[in-house]
């Protein structure tokens, strides 16, 4: 059974909301996830068949919540808690079909870091239940096992269920607490979102929109975090280039070959306006320094325009920040641009070291750039190669084979 495009894309915009207004109502996230799956299940049935319902929110909740009825009276022998769940049917579920007023998702999205989980676990679980990330591709960003992340977040839940961990937007001390994990994960899940790492097409527009939305919910709970600022403007400033960033058939067109007449200037401005408040606050974080960085990119007219330096410096300083092996592939390339190929070959060397890169297609793509810029063609060649049989994102495959293609036929 197939399900149209924008029918898979509205469920899975709507899954968080509806598991969010599920483990509010029942307070059991293992189940709940369960209950929601199998919401998610028939409505791609029933819906395909009968068309979409008047509030489609509100048809998955009433469905969940029905599977999660049946799972207590199933699971519970205990007449009270049955009685209790039937009257949930009766009386429970209008009002949550009616309710759009409470950010279900912002409240998951809290709880899922509750510092009764580990920060890897925390996350993780986050990416699963909010961001809808599956656990393959939460795993190829933590640069881990697939199995060995599907532990992680069954034991997450676990602690969840064993913790009684209230569902409720916490205090704002408690939401600085939980800062760090929270924006990590919108972070990964607008990464995942603007770069699909697997699939047909190269970004997951709903993904981005929906990091972006929370990110702007987090910064109206704590309007003074700096770091908060920080990843809502490296969102906007970053997704300020969305439009350019494929051609008419879905191909990428890499930072230097867009057409920046193109780029979202209102987005470039508020962005530009937040990290700007950002950096004034004393504080530097490295969410405000990646945005500083999208900002030099932004404000230039044309790629020749931008200013190299400049990027090396904040790449420097954000490096003394962060062990990411990711900035330190950035940082290659900058300094490539501005001291040469060499400097920047140099450089990658040392991440030949990193277990975390080992697999990565990235290091091999920008290894492969860096040797066309110094004219060793036929390294680059294999570089390319190499860079595309690592990749699951179709897009990305096929532009660094046409990249392969291009230097062979020179």
């Amino acid at each position: 059974m197939s399900v149209k495009p924008e029918t898979e894309q509205l469920l899975r915009e709507l899954a968080p909301h509806v598991l969010g207004a599920i483990v509010r109502r029942y307070s059991d996230f293992a189940a709940a996830e369960d209950a929601v799956q199998d919401a998610l299940i028939a409505a791609a049935s029933q819906w395909l068949r009968q068309g979409l319902p008047d509030n489609p929110r509100g048809w998955l909740i009433q469905v969940a919540s029905r599977r999660m009825t049946d799972h207590i009276r199933s699971e519970s022998a205990r007449r009270r808690r049955e009685a209790e769940a039937a009257q949930q049917i009766d009386e429970a579920i209008p009002a949550i079909e009616h309710d759009t007023e409470q950010d279900d998702t912002l409240i998951l999205l809290f709880m899922c870091c509750h510092d009764a989980l580990t920060t890897s676990s925390a996350i993780a679980l986050t990416l699963r239940a909010v961001g809808g990330l599956t656990t393959a591709e939460i795993a190829k960003a933590y640069f881990v096992p697939e199995t060995t992340m599907a532990q992680r977040i069954s034991r997450a839940k676990s602690t969840i269920k064993a913790s009684g961990i209230p569902f409720r937007l916490p205090s704002s001390d408690e939401q600085k607490d939980r800062l760090p994990a929270v924006l990590h994960v919108l972070y990964l899940i607008f990464s995942e979102g603007y770069t699909s790492s697997d699939g047909a097409e190269l970004q997951r527009r709903d993904l981005a929109s929906e990091a972006i939305r929370l990110t702007r919910a987090v910064h109206r709970s704590l309007p003074g975090e700096g770091e908060v600022k920080g990843l809502l403007a490296l969102m906007l400033l970053t997704d300020a280039r969305r439009q350019a960033r494929t051609g008419p058939g879905g191909e990428l067109i890499p930072l230097d070959k867009q057409d920046r007449t193109t780029w979202d200037r209102a987005q470039i401005a508020e962005g530009v306006a937040l990290v700007s408040d950002a950096l004034s606050s004393g504080s530097v974080g490295v969410y405000q320094l990646q945005a500083a960085i999208a900002a030099v990119h932004d404000e230039a007219a044309r790629a020749e325009d931008t200013d190299w330096p400049q990027i090396v410096a904040l790449y420097t300083v954000l490096m003394g920040l962060s062990d990411n092996p990711m900035v330190a592939l950035n940082h290659a390339i900058a300094a490539a641009m501005v001291s040469g190929p060499a400097t920047g070959l140099d450089l990658l060397g040392r991440l030949d070291q990193d277990g975390r890169m080992k697999h990565h297609h990235r290091l091999h793509a920008v290894r492969a750039h860096l040797l066309e810029m110094a004219g060793d063609h036929q390294e680059a060649i294999a570089e390319y190669r190499t860079a595309a049989g690592k990749t699951t994102s179709i897009p990305e495959r096929n532009y660094l084979m046409a990249q392969a293609g291009r230097l062979a036929g020179a």
